[in-house]
């Protein structure tokens, strides 16, 4: 899915100096696209919410470094990515921390075994290896997706992927199968 958003140039440049009229403006026209990439990412409407406030809090304070290379929308689109892609990491994190509570409470099931497994795994790959499979296994993106979010290739997504799924196969050993 290709979009291409644009506004003038003369709005970037009022927002590079601070005008709020400009910001506010730059806030409407992205704020869906921005919303519906975070919500596709994340599990829930609150956190896409979130994300969409703390993505635009980002553009407020750094849009005096956009060069005004490729489109603003590529450079918002990054943003929101890698702030949905901190807050996919802070999840795993506490899920991690409670599935060691419940295991140390003796309250967990077989299956948790399992996925402290796949957990440990995951953390074993490079973050971008690890962002690839959640993006592309888990949320659906295609590759031609990944590749415009995270400004690669498509080939560099596909190698990405199918080194992680080869060390995701390794860790785990044949028992679990992956992608």
């Amino acid at each position: 899915m290709t979009i291409s958003l644009t506004v003038p140039d003369v709005l970037v440049a009022r927002a590079k100096t601070g005008d709020l009229e400009a910001l506010e403006a730059l806030y409407r026209a992205f704020e869906a696209p921005v919303y519906n990439l975070a919500r596709r990412m994340l599990r829930n409407a609150e956190d896409a919410e979130d994300v969409l406030q703390e993505t635009f809090l980002e553009v407020v304070r750094s849009i005096g470094q956009y060069r005004g290379e490729g489109h603003l929308w590529g450079w918002i689109r990054q943003i929101a990515a890698t702030k949905a892609l901190m807050r996919i990491r802070r999840e795993q994190v506490r899920e991690a921390e409670v599935f060691d509570e419940a295991i140390m409470a003796g309250r967990a099931g077989h299956n948790v075994g399992q996925a402290l497994d796949l957990e440990r795994a995951m953390q074993e790959l490079s973050d971008t290896g690890r962002a690839v499979v959640w993006l592309h296994d888990v949320e659906g993106y295609t590759h031609e997706e990944i590749a415009e979010m995270m400004g690669k290739s498509v080939s560099f997504s596909k190698s990405q992927l199918a080194r992680a799924h080869t060390k995701l196969r390794r860790t785990l050993g044949a028992g679990m199968e992956v992608g």
